[in-house]
């Protein structure tokens, strides 16, 4: 059991404002898959990583650049300059949450290196009645 937790999916339970409305802040739970190759992410795919802000959390969000993509840093302007871009590294994504208010992610700590992921959301679990596949909607603008 616990090899399978810890190398291919385990079920976790979501808390905190930054995915609304994609999560709710309290009161679900997601599958998490762990068998996965960071280097194939897409943009849009929900990961989880450990955060470099606080290396005692694993947090989830959303994957908004790969390597090699100009990002504006912060386009709300609160943490940067809303002129500010950044080439993503190799080896490193950057992520934000869907509710950038109450949102702790790239803007504010950079590019996250791919060692940090530990997997990637599939699906809501709990409660049943909102069960679903979380379906990747990113529009990516060339």
């Amino acid at each position: 059991m616990h090899l399978l937790r810890e190398h291919v999916c385990s079920v976790n339970i979501v808390e905190g404002p930054s995915m609304f409305p994609t999560m709710n802040m309290t009161g679900e739970a997601v599958l998490e898959l762990k068998w996965i190759n960071p280097q194939r992410l897409q943009r849009g795919e929900l990961v989880t990583y450990v955060s470099p802000a606080d290396p005692s959390r694993i947090v989830c969000k959303r994957v908004t650049g790969l390597p090699g993509d100009v990002i504006c840093v912060d386009p709300t302007g609160k943490y940067a300059p809303s002129t500010e871009h950044v080439v993503i590294p190799r080896n490193h994504i950057w992520v934000t949450g869907d509710n950038l208010p109450w949102s702790r992610d790239s803007r504010i700590y950079g590019p996250v290196p791919l060692g940090l992921i530990r997997g990637k959301l599939y699906a809501r679990v709990w409660p049943w009645r909102h069960a679903s596949v979380f379906r990747n909607t990113f529009d990516f603008i060339d």
